[in-house]
């Protein structure tokens, strides 16, 4: 007994002569936040499935928010650590973001695909408000830049679409959480664009610098169509056909006016 109180002495003896050499009384000025972004989903599935899938499975995110009443919030992976929830994924230059990022997963269903069309599922108003009081929490104390908050579907256009174009963006934007275009700014270019579209460069062009990526061929190719739908179904949630039009270029050209690259 006395020989491996001992040898636990010496090992804490020995851990501490180990860390005692490092000095962290200065602080380098140029440093931030680990977390750079934050990334919204839905679960196309439900809640005690999206808790199983999230917690058992290959895939997981920081935290889960249910939509059974009362709405609960779980978080599944410490802020500290890593979760896998973005992929492949690219936004203004940075990619990979799973290691830069905390990810909110939505329980939704997503959409149903019948003969008529797609349908989308709503969000519940109080489950909408348990991710806005959620984002304000974590964008405080991480301090994530307002472009910086966005779907699945913009970091990896080509492949997700959620949160879906049911997902209230506009309710985050009235919340100071996100940029949104200016209505009355939108309507005073809309005349201009509706006389001469832009060609397709220019769209590919304004919505790389907003921050996704997107071929820059001039050509109207599927993979510049996904990004226009994904940019559609989060500011025009009405219309997300990829078409490029007067209205897509008005509210392209008004988010991009100040728009500073990385």
């Amino acid at each position: 007994m006395k020989k491996l109180l001992l040898l636990g002495f010496l090992a804490a003896f020995l851990t501490g002569c180990a860390t005692s050499h490092i000095d962290s009384s200065i602080s380098a000025k140029s440093q931030e936040d680990r977390v750079q972004f934050l990334i919204l989903h839905y679960t196309a599935i439900d809640e005690p499935t999206s808790l199983k899938v999230l917690s058992q499975q290959g895939v997981s995110s920081h935290y889960l928010v249910g939509d059974q009443m009362p709405v609960k919030v779980w978080q599944l992976v410490d802020e500290s650590k890593m979760s896998y929830h973005a992929g492949l994924s690219d936004w203004k230059g940075y990619s990979r973001l799973n290691a830069s990022s905390i990810g909110i997963e939505i329980v939704n269903l997503g959409f149903r695909d019948a003969p008529e069309g797609r349908t989308y599922f709503p969000f519940p108003q109080a489950q909408i408000d348990r991710v806005i009081a959620l984002v304000k929490d974590i964008v405080a104390r991480h301090q994530i830049r307002p472009e910086y908050i966005l779907g699945h579907s913009d970091i990896a256009p080509q492949r997700k679409s959620d949160p879906g174009p049911l997902f209230p963006w506009k309710q985050l934007a009235d919340a100071g959480l996100i940029p949104w275009p200016d209505a009355t700014q939108v309507a005073q270019r809309m005349p201009l664009y509706e006389e001469q579209l832009p060609d397709v460069n220019w769209y590919q062009k304004k919505l790389a610098q907003h921050g996704y990526n997107t071929p820059q061929t001039g050509v109207l190719d599927e993979a510049t169509k996904n990004v226009l739908i994904a940019f559609q179904s989060k500011y025009r949630q009405e219309k997300f056909d990829g078409v490029p039009d007067a209205q897509t270029a008005a509210m392209l050209d008004v988010l991009t006016a100040n728009t500073k690259t990385r």
